[in-house]
């Protein structure tokens, strides 16, 4: 710690009673202070925010910043609010302050943070954004003295288009400041730390240095004592409740789900059994979600339900097990999830799967096969975002209300998409009249006015696109928001939406504002959200459960329902896999190519078989459905001599990406073919043998 203030070492010992740092901590502190970009590796509960903060309050010290100069960025608000009173203690102990600026933050207290600015900052990209193109914000004052960036959770901003919104913002903001930002990531295990890493640095990638601190998460992982994780096979939604009612009784239980009605049902099973439960998830009110969290901290034997909202390190107190219903998405997801047990001293990480049906059961011991590896999926940034390369055009022009035809390139000191590689996007948002040409400048044009313009263009800093939802009141409490289809849908009888766990009787609807207003009822209710967007499992991942099919077993303990469920299972899947190769099998019904090559990878090949892909289907991840006169030979020809050929999208899926208005339409479509595609693994799976059957 002798690198540290001298005031923090003395808090760090006498107030929180640590006799040293924790290995990452302690490696972090030579980089950080030093001024590198630096990656910070760590699990779950790992001491990274320490591990960024305390070296970039003692370096505040040392060279005696002024104003605002850190800023900590999150991609969720809860985890700022979670955040705020801990580094508001840190900052205290040396006689700094922090400030907390988002949408829920009220314009009084953000004007106050304005007038007297404090020395970190806890915000989102889309606040920043905000606060770059607000009349009320002289940005340039208020930046003038940042140094630092502490970027948490980066994983979760680099794989989608949040990441490149974020290099962009950080970009304009070194601008502003006139100077280069420090930046500091933070992160739980990934695939490729050196790559996020490069990533992080933006322009400044090669030209500083940088450092990769990662010393709990290198080497072989450990796994926790047999049968801390357990899969099993309960078949329903109500036998879910059914087991978590029984198990563990006295003890705190996070349930996570991935998906908000799968979350909904869950909670109302279980309090039908008389559990103590709580709900978690983004259509929750802000007040509604904050109660569940308090009142499950602070409680003991009790349950609370959730999304991936409390995946992110959200402090919900000490907890006794993790349960997972069918499987999350990725390893990585899994690792963050495994990392909220397991703090206490004498405790070990746990986690319990329980899968609702066959393809759950393959897929969770897929996952857990892989884990139990060591693999971590990669993060890797969508490619091409040519819709953020024109929102952040059309931000830079507000933020600077004219910008230079020949220099606007230069506010993002060169990174690409946003250099000069830009201009056909530019001069497009010239000719359809986003931005309007005067001389040598561009300033918003019209068009930019009536289809961003609303609320003082707050829709141009998100690069997200959230679905309409109906906002669900009862009396003058929020309870949430519904998805407006379970408002129009015929029903017999009342109308019963199911949120927060309990149902409500829809009395009236106020269609121009969008309030549906309820009073609880005692009637089963009814909950349901809109996905947009396509979606589908990994190429690893369904690779994953081809070898579970073929008899693979994931290195946890399995019970006697999911040992037997999964040998149905894999009799089942006889026809279809073949540890040589792929198979194409023909029915009475059809004929498929079960590739096992996950999303991406089939719709490239589908798109690349052309005529002989039925071009009825809905992409799988496991197989290919093959027009039915396709014959051997032909299936043959078409595989051997394939030139890859990106997948065809429709104009409907537009409406999921967001500014796709702002690009010519070409453009558009193929970005989100190109997003849409894993070509790598469509050429090694056209590499692979075929073996055929025929049913008979």
């Amino acid at each position: 710690m002798d690198d540290l203030s001298p005031v923090l070492v003395h808090h760090i010992v006498n107030t929180l009673g640590w006799p040293a740092l924790r290995p990452l901590q302690r490696e972090a502190v030579g980089p950080v202070m030093g001024g590198s970009d630096a990656l910070l590796l760590a699990p779950t509960a790992g001491g990274k925010t320490e591990a960024a903060v305390f070296p970039l309050l003692s370096a505040m010290e040392r060279e005696r910043w002024t104003g605002l100069s850190v800023l900590y960025v999150c991609p969720i608000k809860a985890l700022l609010n979670n955040l705020l009173p801990r580094l508001e203690t840190y900052c205290g102990w040396v006689g700094r302050r922090v400030g907390l600026w988002h949408g829920d933050v009220t314009s009084s207290r953000r004007r106050a943070l304005l007038r007297d600015r404090p020395d970190i900052l806890l915000t989102t990209p889309e606040s920043l954004e905000a606060m770059l193109v607000s009349v009320n914000v002289d940005h340039r004052t208020v930046f003038s003295g940042l140094r630092a960036i502490v970027v948490d959770e980066v994983h979760a901003f680099a794989g989608d288009d949040r990441g490149w919104h974020l290099l962009a913002v950080l970009e304009r903001l070194s601008r502003v400041a006139g100077r280069p930002i420090q930046r500091v990531g933070l992160s739980a295990t990934v695939g490729n730390p050196e790559e996020l890493m490069e990533w992080l640095q933006g322009s400044s990638r090669g030209s500083r240095p940088r450092a990769v601190v990662a010393p709990d998460v290198v080497g072989t992982p450990v796994l926790p004592p047999p049968g801390e994780i357990e899969l099993d096979y309960v078949g329903s939604v109500a036998n879910a409740a059914k087991v978590i009612a029984a198990l563990h009784r006295g003890e705190k239980r996070l349930v996570f789900c991935d998906s908000r009605q799968l979350v909904e049902e869950l909670g109302a099973a279980l309090r039908a059994r008389d559990v103590t439960t709580f709900l978690s998830h983004a259509s929750l009110s802000v007040d509604e979600r904050r109660r569940a969290e308090e009142a499950f901290a602070s409680g003991r034997d009790c349950v609370i339900v959730s999304t991936s909202t409390l995946e992110l390190g959200i402090d919900v107190g000490d907890l006794d097990r993790v349960i997972q219903i069918n499987a999350p998405s990725s390893v990585a997801s899994f690792l963050q999830r495994l990392g909220r047990t397991g703090r206490r001293a004498g405790s070990v990480r746990n986690c319990l799967f329980l899968a609702l049906d066959l393809d759950s059961l393959v897929e969770a011991a897929a996952l857990l096969l892989l884990w139990g590896r060591g693999y971590v999926e990669p993060v890797l940034a969508p490619p091409e975002p040519r819709h953020i390369v024109a929102q952040q055009v059309l931000g830079l022009a507000l933020q600077e209300n004219k910008i230079g035809r020949g220099l606007w390139a230069q506010s993002w000191n060169g990174l690409a998409p946003f250099d000069r590689s830009a201009e056909p996007i530019v001069a497009h948002l010239v000719n359809e009249g986003f931005l309007e040409r005067d001389g040598e400048f561009l300033f918003i044009g019209p068009e930019a006015e009536a289809r961003f313009g609303r609320r003082h263009f707050m829709g141009m800093t998100a690069v997200f696109t959230a679905p309409p939802e109906f906002t669900v009141i009862s009396g003058r409490q929020e309870i949430g928001r519904t998805d407006p289809m379970l408002l129009t849908e015929a029903v017999e009888g009342p109308r019963v939406l199911l949120l927060a766990g309990r149902s409500w009787k829809v009395t009236w609807i106020d269609w121009k504002r969008r309030r549906c207003f309820v009073e609880p009822s005692d009637l089963r209710g009814k909950a349901r959200w809109y996905s947009p967007g396509l979606s589908g499992a990994s190429y690893a991942l369904t690779r994953a459960c081809r070898e579970v099919l073929l008899g693979a077993d994931p290195p946890v303990s399995l019970t006697r329902r999911a040992t037997a469920h999964l040998a149905e299972a894999r009799e089942d899947a006889l026809p279809t896999v073949h540890p040589g190769g792929t198979v194409v099998r023909r029915t009475d019904h059809d004929l498929r190519w079960y590739t096992w090559a996950g999303f991406r990878t089939n719709a490239v090949l589908a798109s690349t078989l052309g005529s002989l892909a039925d071009e009825s289907q809905r992409i799988d991840d496991v197989w290919i459905r093959l027009a039915p006169e396709t014959a051997v030979g032909a299936f043959r020809t078409a595989t051997s001599a394939a030139h890859l050929v990106l997948p065809h999208v429709d104009e409907e899926a537009l409406r999921g990406l967001k500014f796709s208005e702002a690009l010519p339409r070409r453009l558009a479509l193929t970005t989100l073919a190109t997003r849409f595609a894993d070509l790598p693994h469509a050429e090694a799976v056209l590499e692979e043998p075929v073996r055929f059957l025929v049913d008979r």
